[in-house]
């Protein structure tokens, strides 16, 4: 029951889900969210300014995406797990909250990864099943979404042996005997590459546009959209266009100048990064 809520799987039809890749609509209102890591007032500020709340309350056409990377760094991990998951919750075919690097499989884990410390911090005796609860929810998040024709969105980066779109929907499945899932959680678009190359990060993979514009044109989407690297601006147009990095939290350990998050009316033609970053909402 959790895997098929947080997959995206709703009575009220709004989002198709194959694997861990979720469909999202052709019409309508998408709201996209970077990394939040731990920053609560962020992402009040975004829920407030997009009044996602207020639309899909109304039976709005609306979808809110986070890229993933919901806790750590921060000082308000639990409370932000909260707010997405009762997002999930309140609005399970409108919210679509997606895998990243610091919601791991257990052999991917982060370094530094103070989760567990904030939770015991704050929950002392309780900790231990909080946290229990918290990796049971990352095992149940999807890994992508796809705008058909349009964006695929994801946290890291494109698998760079994909064959078909199923390489991407079951990923999951098959980590970590192929590397799909740890390039999608922690791989980083590269401008000057050819191919790909190893990460300083040590996993996932740096990748270059070729890489990118292959894996889009295979899967039938324009634009990659993802986060998982702090920019300063809040938002990064790259590789000729074709991804689009997004960071929607403020504060240390970034002291990023801004952050953002994206508006996309769905029925409109597809847009290149370049386009998409300049209707960004920074803040």
């Amino acid at each position: 029951m959790l895997e098929e809520r947080m997959r995206g799987c709703s009575k009220d039809g709004l989002l198709k889900v194959e694997g861990g890749l979720v469909r999202l609509p052709s019409r309508g209102e998408l709201l996209v969210v970077g990394d939040i890591h731990g920053d609560l007032e962020s992402l009040l500020f975004i829920l407030k300014d997009s009044r996602f709340l207020e639309k899909a309350e109304a039976g709005e056409k609306v979808t809110l995406t986070f890229l993933g990377d919901y806790g750590d760094r921060g000082s308000s991990s639990p409370e932000v797990y909260y707010v997405v998951c009762r997002l999930k919750v309140d609005f399970p075919g409108r919210v679509v909250l997606l895998r990243g690097n610091h919601e791991p499989p257990g052999d991917l884990t982060p370094v530094p990864y103070d989760l567990p410390y904030q939770l015991h911090s704050k929950y002392e005796k309780a900790w231990e099943e909080a946290y229990g609860r918290i990796l049971e929810l990352h095992e149940a998040l999807p890994q992508a979404a796809l705008a058909e024709g349009k964006y695929l969105l994801l946290h890291g980066g494109v698998p760079s042996r994909l064959k078909s779109l199923e390489d991407i929907a079951y990923a999951h499945e098959k980590h970590p005997a192929e590397s799909f899932l740890e390039e999608i959680l922690w791989s980083d678009p590269d401008e000057r590459l050819t191919g790909v190359a190893p990460s300083p990060r040590g996993a996932g993979l740096l990748f270059g546009p070729d890489v990118t514009g292959r894996v889009l044109e295979t899967v039938g989407a324009r634009t990659l959209i993802r986060g998982h690297e702090p920019v300063d601006s809040g938002v990064h147009a790259g590789q000729g266009g074709l991804t689009l990095t997004l960071f929607s939290r403020k504060g240390p350990p970034y002291f990023n100048s801004h952050a953002a998050y994206l508006k996309i009316a769905l029925e409109e033609p597809a847009k290149n990064a370049y386009q998409l970053a300049r209707q960004t909402v920074k803040f």
